[in-house]
């Protein structure tokens, strides 16, 4: 009796103590949640004194941090039971997937279920890491028992802000614009973020699309955490326009074909508890529109092709600040946008444990499916090696490693597929250095979705590109085989050889980003290099156009250093040099050939700021830092006309709109720098804006039809309900299309023949005639993969949409579509240097 009043006592006493110690976010931070904007250091601290003060429930998991230096971390919050052990929780879960390194058998019975929770990846939708700290709260808060219950069979992994950058370049902005009072006029300054706005990271990527790419060290350092705890439910929390109800699941259709029957009934049981708690207090919500699951680098769908339960929550909100008057009249506040965020992270916990069982099971029950039988028609992968795509080939693993899919060697067998270039099914034999990628593994969902040649659409109205196909990113031919084909054991990539010796000259195949690396290095180091405008071939090596050649005649002041210089370099930037011993060529033009020009070293300039694209700019400024590690200027596109001319010998002018182009005397300023030397490198709409003008280059005119029968024209009489439906008529979201190459340009070196664009739009230009050269065109052939509208793919034929226009002694290259996009389009990046080092050399 004695012993049971005084467990009772301990009990109450660590209650009482525990409560006392531990803050809410209101009593820690000074102010109610959604009152004011809380900085993303003062989340962090939120998150470190709630795991000190609770530490049997809550342990941090930092996992790398962000550009400008600031932390990332996850928040592990189970009961103290499940807490202790949660290791072992981790990979036993790991096991049910067959994905631990072990060879131990998974444990299904009495599993907890992985419920991970994703705030804040648009830094400027801000109600999700504030609503993330009352989730946190409500977990761990002695007081309240319904989330202790849950938390008996489901562990909750957070990520309380998955791009503090964004976040605070947002969060500082407003708090140095706001006044006293928060002012809820639309038109209120508060409510305009200035050029690039906080959506973004450091670098102006969306990382809601890097899921799978993983371009950016958020996104790789993130997926790499996911990767180690594969949980059963994730949910990625987000904002729209402030006029919009509240979205959550079920998703809208197009839901890719690899979804399971219990992925998407339990997006329905997700969706209807949601319901429960939004009709109860009279907030209005909508599902099963707009947000899709189908391209597969988002924050929903990356996580349902590894067998999870994968959501987007969309709270209306982007522009609100602090608060915000709606079309309706209401003032929708910070508050209510954090409650609504708040809520459905604790419905989704509750649903989810109340569901655990089901998930563990349904869970396990992926993954042995995608070993024993696959996802998809197709059982095997192969992609064929050619020395010339050596670094694709090595960027391709990368990826795959990344994503955790397994690949093999080939070694010789015979085998059938369907040719990803040619588009027909062909015999063929592996060779031993091609990659052979099983579609029977526990990665197999995203094998099919990655590579499958064509993707299949239930419905065309998507939220974003429909075709991503890899061979055709990566411009790697190979097969999608219907059988198995025999692997060869583990792959490894070809070593990169030492450089010999050379007295005369090294030669450097122009054939990737890599080589456009090591030359930027070289001309930094103040070598002096020459190109080859013609192939040629040399003690036995063929090169083509385009190969750079560093000779001692032309660098003798490097003295005795300099081969050592060369080699250093080349071995750091992992390139392999070829030794010359003659500038006698055995076939085509010797090295004092006016076809072989010196490679000089451009300064180049970015135009940003307001007018700009911001992901568009993000996209060069990165690969420039990143890729090329070679010196970038931006200047915002307003003070173009403050430039030093002079100073500039490439000007890079992203997607966008240019005052400067419009305005008579800037115009004027510019094509006179261009006739005197300069050299553009316009994507996309400014390619747009240079064909209005007129300097060479118009839009491609369509022909205009019309329809009539004897009573009439009918065309304009249409069904208002299909008006959507008829709008994509002339849409593409993006496709692949193939392109037709001039490789003899230097716009085009390095190249085949063709090229896989990425379109996005319905522009083409005509072919250009007197000083133009027509480098990337489209003939007549119709789309490799994706959507295009019934009415569009017609009139996408005979058409320019690479090409290098001469204006005096400069060029301006045409780039309409985004060879760079999102940075994960790896076979456009060596177009996009020859756009900027070769062609107007």
């Amino acid at each position: 009796m004695h012993r049971t009043l005084l467990s009772c006592f301990l009990i109450f006493l660590l209650f009482s103590v525990s409560k006392a110690q531990l803050k809410s976010p209101e009593q820690f931070l000074g102010y109610k949640v959604g009152t004011r904007y809380t900085p993303h250091y003062k989340i962090v601290n939120y998150f470190q004194h709630v795991a000190t003060q609770m530490p049997s429930m809550v342990k941090l998991q930092p996992y790398g941090e962000t550009n400008e230096g600031r932390p990332l971390l996850l928040a592990i919050v189970a009961s103290a039971e499940n807490l202790q052990q949660v290791e072992q929780l981790r990979q036993n879960n790991l096991r049910l997937a067959g994905l631990a390194k072990d060879k131990m058998a998974p444990v299904e019975d009495k599993a907890p279920a992985f419920v991970w929770l994703s705030y804040n990846v648009h830094g400027n939708e801000t109600s999700s890491s504030e609503a993330a700290m009352l989730t946190l709260y409500e977990l761990v808060n002695p007081a309240v028992t319904r989330t202790k219950q849950w938390l008996e069979n489901t562990v909750v992994i957070m990520d309380p802000c998955l791009n503090p950058d964004g976040r605070d370049r947002y969060v500082n902005w407003f708090n140095s614009v706001v006044g006293k009072k928060y002012n809820p006029l639309r038109v209120a300054r508060e409510h305009r973020e200035p050029w690039p706005g906080g959506r973004s990271n450091h670098y102006n990527f969306d990382l809601n699309r890097d899921w799978a790419w993983q371009t950016q060290t958020e996104s790789r350092q993130r997926v790499k955490v996911y990767n180690q705890w594969m949980p059963q439910v994730h949910v990625d929390f987000h904002e729209q326009g402030i006029n919009e109800p509240y979205y959550f699941a079920p998703a809208a259709e197009p839901l890719h074909e690899v979804i399971t029957p219990w992925q998407r009934e339990f997006q329905t049981s997700i969706g209807k508890n949601h319901a429960g708690y939004f009709d109860q207090n009279g907030w209005l919500f909508f599902t099963k529109e707009r947000f899709d699951l189908l391209y597969p680098s988002y924050g929903d769908t990356y996580p349902t092709y590894n067998g999870s339960i994968g959501m987007t929550y969309e709270q209306g909100g982007i522009g609100a600040a602090l608060g915000v008057i709606v079309e309706e009249g209401d003032t929708l506040t910070l508050v209510d946008r954090a409650l609504h965020h708040f809520t459905t992270s604790l419905s989704t916990i509750e649903i989810s444990s109340l569901n655990a069982g089901r998930l563990v099971k349904e869970f396990r029950k992926f993954f042995n499916e995608a070993v024993s039988t696959g996802f998809g028609e197709h059982k095997t992968y192969v992609i064929r090696y050619e020395a010339r795509n050596q670094e694709r080939i090595e960027k391709l693993v990368q990826l795959l490693d990344k994503n955790g899919i397994q690949y093999s060697a080939g070694n010789g067998v015979s085998a059938k597929g369907l040719n990803y270039f040619t588009g027909k099914e062909e015999s063929f034999v592996t060779g031993s250095h091609d990659i052979i990628i099983s579609a029977l593994q526990p990665r197999s969902a995203m094998v099919k979705v990655l590579f499958e040649p064509r993707t299949k659409l239930n419905d065309s109205i998507t939220y974003d590109i429909t075709a991503w196909a890899l061979p055709y990113v990566y411009g790697l031919n190979g097969w999608a085989c219907r059988d198995k084909v025999a692997a060869g054991g583990v792959y490894t990539l070809k070593p990169l050889p030492a450089a010999p010796e050379t007295s005369y000259a090294y030669v450097i195949p122009w054939n990737g980003v890599k080589t456009v690396k090591l030359v930027g290095h070289l001309l930094q180091k103040g070598l002096v290099l020459r190109f080859a405008e013609q192939p040629f071939e040399s003690n036995g090596t063929r090169f083509d156009r385009g190969a750079v050649i560093v000779l001692r005649t032309s660098n003798q002041k490097f003295g005795n250093t300099l081969w050592s210089v060369v080699r250093e370099t080349a071995q750091a930037d992992g390139v392999q040099l070829y030794p010359v011993n003659s500038g006698f060529v055995d076939k085509g033009f010797d090295f004092g050939s006016e076809t072989v020009h010196p490679f000089r070293a451009p300064r180049v300039v970015l135009a940003t700021g307001e007018g700009v694209s911001s992901l568009a700019a993000g996209e060069i400024w990165h690969f420039f830092d990143h890729e090329l590690d070679y010196p970038l200027t931006l200047i915002n596109a307003a003070d173009l006309a403050r430039a030093n001319w002079n100073e500039i010998d490439v000007l890079i002018l992203p997607d966008g709109n240019y005052r400067f182009l419009s305005a008579k005397e800037e115009a004027e300023a510019f094509k006179s720098w261009v006739q005197k030397g300069g050299r553009v490198v316009a994507l996309e709409g400014a390619v747009g804006q240079l064909a209005k003008a007129d300097l060479g280059v118009k839009l491609k005119k369509t022909e205009e039809t019309e329809k009539k029968d004897k009573a009439g024209n009918y065309d304009a009489l249409r069904i208002y309900e299909n008006r959507e439906r008829e709008s994509i008529s002339g849409f593409t979201p993006g496709s692949i299309w193939k392109v037709s190459l001039d490789n003899s340009h230097p716009l085009a070196f390095g190249y085949p023949e063709f090229y896989y664009t990425l379109k996005q739009d319905d522009v083409l230009y005509e072919f250009m005639k007197d000083g133009g050269w027509n480098v990337g065109v489209i003939k007549k052939e119709g789309p490799v993969a994706g959507f295009v509208g019934a009415g569009l793919q017609p009139r996408m034929k005979d058409g320019l949409l690479f090409g290098a226009l001469s204006l005096g002694n400069g060029t301006i290259n045409l780039l309409s579509d985004n060879l760079l996009f999102r940075n994960f389009w790896e076979n456009g990046k060596l177009m996009f240097c020859n756009a900027v080092f070769l062609s107007g050399q």
